[in-house]
């Protein structure tokens, strides 16, 4: 994890209560000269182990029950999160591309975040989303809700260079979209995960994978991720490597690998290894992870997993991700 701090001015969002639910930042900073946010923060703050340290700098009151706060943030990366702001100026730097994921402690994120509802009028309480929504309905105004979730889209938040996202919903804040991609209608980008580009994203990159130049995660295609147990190594996928469509990975790839459509590796699977002119040798797939220049496919006669050294060199269609 990355031993540094951050600092950014935000507009928030508070409850009825008057707790912070989300914070909107620009411009934020990594590793600020400590001396010039003194006059915004004690120096015992600066110098203290705290993870994050929020100062409130003014607040607008916009209507009723809601307020727009404006708050600088101090945050240490390698502590983990501890209050709403931090959890949200930590997203916002690996979105920005100031850090790549995995490179920031993201520990006890789902304890901090609340669950909001994402609406045409902003974030909101649920009980007060409802509330919305049914006075809406007696004037006769449109009120819309997209989600009910702990995290809200990227593009809600900052608009990385170079990329297109065919659908803003289903790529979350947290994400890291290198210049050159792209992102189709059923691609989904979770939080602390991404790509490098150019890149072609169809399919499914769960938290924690990340993506180099020049592949292709086909549609309906999956990567493994570690949130739901069980799991707790990273997924990495090279450069050059074709992943087919409805296929998945449950190991890394390195550079110019390509996965037939419709094929899961998983890491326990066993394949039969053909190198050249050298008998077949059953490994499992896990063994295999990282290495470059492999083809995975299933034999069609009997069904076993097979994996031979990949001579075809896949290259991107360039014009559809220049981004110009």
């Amino acid at each position: 994890m990355e031993d540094k701090t951050a600092f950014a001015v935000g507009v928030a969002t508070r409850d009825s209560c008057g707790r912070i639910i989300e914070v909107c930042y620009r411009a934020p900073l990594l590793s600020p000269p400590l001396e010039l946010l003194s006059e915004l923060f004690g120096e015992g703050d600066l110098d203290s182990d705290a993870a994050c340290v929020i100062l409130p700098v003014h607040e607008d009151r916009v209507e009723e029950n809601k307020r727009r706060p404006m708050v600088a943030t101090f945050c240490r990366l390698g502590k983990p999160i501890v209050d709403v702001a931090d959890a949200y100026l930590k997203l916002n730097l690996i979105s920005s591309r100031m850090l790549f994921p995995n490179k920031v402690n993201l520990s006890n994120l789902f304890n901090v975040l609340p669950t909001l509802a994402w609406t045409s009028y902003g974030a909101f309480t649920i009980d007060f989303a409802e509330k919305l929504l049914w006075n809406s309905r007696t004037k006769g105004q449109q009120f819309k809700i997209y989600s009910v979730d702990k995290f809200p889209p990227l593009l809600d938040y900052c608009v990385p260079s170079g990329v297109r996202i065919a659908d803003s919903a289903r790529v979350r804040l947290g994400a890291y979209l290198g210049e050159g991609t792209t992102v189709m209608p059923s691609g989904f980008i979770n939080f602390n995960a991404g790509c490098h580009g150019p890149n072609m994203v169809e399919g499914r990159l769960s938290q924690g994978v990340m993506l180099d130049g020049g592949s292709d995660l086909g549609g309906g295609a999956s990567t493994m991720g570690t949130l739901s147990g069980g799991n707790d190594q990273l997924i990495s996928v090279g450069k050059d490597c074709l992943i087919g469509a409805n296929a998945g990975i449950g190991i890394s790839l390195g550079d110019k690998c390509t996965v037939e459509a419709g094929l899961y590796v998983t890491a326990g699977a066993k394949a039969s290894l053909i190198i050249g002119d050298q008998p077949p040798k059953m490994v499992k797939a896990s063994e295999l992870s990282g290495r470059s220049n492999l083809l995975w496919r299933r034999n069609s006669q009997n069904g076993q997993l097979e994996c031979l050294t990949n001579d075809k060199n896949f290259q991107l269609n360039q014009e559809l991700h220049a981004n110009n």
